[in-house]
């Protein structure tokens, strides 16, 4: 098979850096290959990314050497808007590719410079619109669009202009699992016309499909192989920083010497052992639970319709969040996650109905006595943060409230620490990777101390290691009192830290309770795009009231 892309002895350091962000990179990618890029938060897969349309060296000038083949053309060499019609890039930052003022608009801006023929660009605007579902949002205003609505505009716009070569980096991150699974898909259809497909990815179980799998590490490629190969490779995931799935340790715990990759795999392997047999019903979960707390939000009979639109994005939502709760928010791009929650801090008003924090009315609360009570962390980083130094940034709160100097300095060595960012002081946020400009984000709320802590997408653009650092950091916070809210789309995260799940769709809520009993009701959660991980269905087929692996284990043993 012909190569189309090829990297020899590829290095790239950034102007201003000491360390080296790719360091010797050598390997081959040929045509119609789906490859998966996997590493650690500054590997180099985004620098690599960069390397194949030219915006590095062009746009991002540092110290370059080897060389990078597209189809025979040496990067290097050829403009970046050469390379453009040739390499198509979705950025891990997607929302800085869309500047349009609808939807339509961005999809057609493209196409328009290539210029193609009016009834071909609405053809592929009407066709990959329809591939990633946004057909009926034609005509929205971009700002009103969801985080994840937002994702699969900008994958659409560059699927429109249909290069030979696709690069996703991190394109799954906002989207629900039905939007994944609609993204993942494609690369059947780019097979066919040979045409590549490159995806920086953190979550195993996304890119099991794929044909090959590049592990970096501190700016190298450190393995290539097979999915089958590298994913069951325990110690080389750990190693990279990369989550192994959780399912493997379930079957490595069971002392099986088989160990399945896909769902599928998992049924035949424990049918062939017995242990589907072992539970024939419904095991005995609890479909409500009491944390013993008072309820600190409600929201009753909430309704909401945004200014100049005729959609009610909340139809009367009823719920109670509860002292002590761990709650986590699931269900589709666009479902109305994000509007509960911003009602539950004060940004947003409801059109009818009222809520409630400690039982007075939301629209009673002064700002600031507000702030201290519900913290919120944007779903987007860059929509809170506005001061030029993260230590600047994550004390503007503080200083808005008078606290006096020296507890601020405190309390922001506290939430600089807790979100692995000391030593970041006197850096720009906006100099700062996304992942990390998220953790300043969150550290600014931190560092306030709020009873509430509500947080939109708090895992996006952050590698395995710093998600679960993060979640670490709210379960200690949890366990100290504090209620915590998020809203996500990772199942692994629900499952494993979130006490209660409320599952929503179309604006209203289709199921709550404990964590076990939602996700125990898959066809629930299908209904709202949303679907349990690979160990969770395995629960589910033999019945365990656990979904944690040690405890499944235990249960089947017995």
């Amino acid at each position: 098979m012909a190569e189309s892309i090829s990297f020899d002895r590829l290095s790239f350091r950034y102007r201003n850096s000491e360390s080296y962000a790719l360091k010797g990179v050598t390997g081959s990618i040929g045509e119609g290959k789906f490859v998966a890029i996997m590493g650690h938060e500054g590997a180099g897969k985004s620098t690599l990314c960069f390397c194949l349309n030219g915006i590095v060296p062009h746009f991002f000038k540092g110290d370059y050497s080897g060389k990078t083949l597209v189809n025979g053309l040496e990067v290097k060499k050829e403009l970046v808007s050469e390379m453009a019609k040739r390499v198509g890039i979705v950025f891990q930052d997607f929302e800085t590719q869309l500047f349009s003022t609808n939807v339509e608009l961005e999809m057609a801006f493209g196409l328009e410079n290539l210029c193609l023929r009016r009834d071909e660009i609405k053809r592929r605007i009407d066709y990959y619109l329809s591939f990633v579902d946004l057909n009926e949002l034609k005509n929205r205003d971009i700002s009103t669009l969801s985080g994840g609505q937002k994702q699969r505009l900008a994958i659409a716009s560059v699927l429109a202009m249909e290069q030979p070569i696709l690069v996703l980096d991190e394109p799954l991150t906002d989207l629900d699992p039905e939007g994944r699974r609609r993204i993942l898909k494609m690369k059947d259809n780019l097979k066919e016309r040979a045409r590549v497909l490159i995806m920086v990815e953190n979550d195993p179980e996304n890119i099991i499909g794929s044909d090959e799998i590049w592990i970096m590490k501190k700016g190298e490629v450190i393995s290539t192989g097979r999915p089958e190969d590298i994913l069951k490779n325990v110690e080389l995931l750990e190693s990279a920083g990369i989550m192994v799935p959780r399912h493997l340790f379930f079957f490595r715990k069971l002392g099986l010497k088989e160990i399945p990759l896909t769902y599928e795999e998992s049924l035949r392997l424990i049918h062939e052992k017995g242990y589907v047999e072992m539970k024939k019903e419904r095991p005995e979960i609890p479909e409500n639970i009491c944390t013993g707390g008072e309820g600190i939000i409600e929201f009753v009979d909430v309704s909401h319709i945004y200014p100049n639109s005729n959609y009610e994005s909340l139809k009367k939502v009823n719920l109670t969040i509860k002292e002590g709760d761990f709650v986590a928010i699931v269900g589709c791009n666009g479902s109305g996650k994000t509007t509960l929650a911003k009602h539950a801090c004060g940004l947003l008003i409801p059109s009818k109905g009222k809520v409630y924090v400690r039982k007075k009315d939301i629209r009673t609360y002064k700002r600031r006595e507000l702030a201290s009570t519900v913290g919120y962390v944007f779903q987007n980083p860059d929509h809170q943060i506005s001061n030029y130094t993260v230590f600047d940034e994550v004390s503007f709160g503080l200083r808005m409230l008078g606290i006096d100097k020296k507890e601020i300095k405190g309390r922001v060595e506290e939430a600089l620490w807790a979100t692995g960012l000391s030593g970041y002081e006197e850096l720009s946020p906006f100099l700062l990777s996304k992942g990390e400009r998220q953790r300043v984000a969150c550290a600014s709320i931190l560092a306030l101390k709020p009873q509430v802590l509500i947080l939109d997408e708090p895992t996006t653009g952050l590698d395995y290691v710093h998600q679960k650092s993060m979640m670490e950091m709210l379960k200690d916070l949890n366990e100290k009192g504090h209620t915590i809210v998020i809203i996500t789309h990772s199942p692994w995260i629900v499952e494993t830290y979130a006490t209660k799940c409320v599952v929503m769709k179309d604006g209203r809520i289709l199921k709550e309770g404990p964590t076990r009993a939602v996700f125990y009701d898959e066809e629930t959660l299908k209904a709202a795009s949303f679907y349990p991980s690979t160990l969770t269905r395995i629960a589910n087929k033999l019945g365990t009231k656990s979904i944690k692996v040690e405890e499944m284990v235990e249960e089947i043993k017995r």
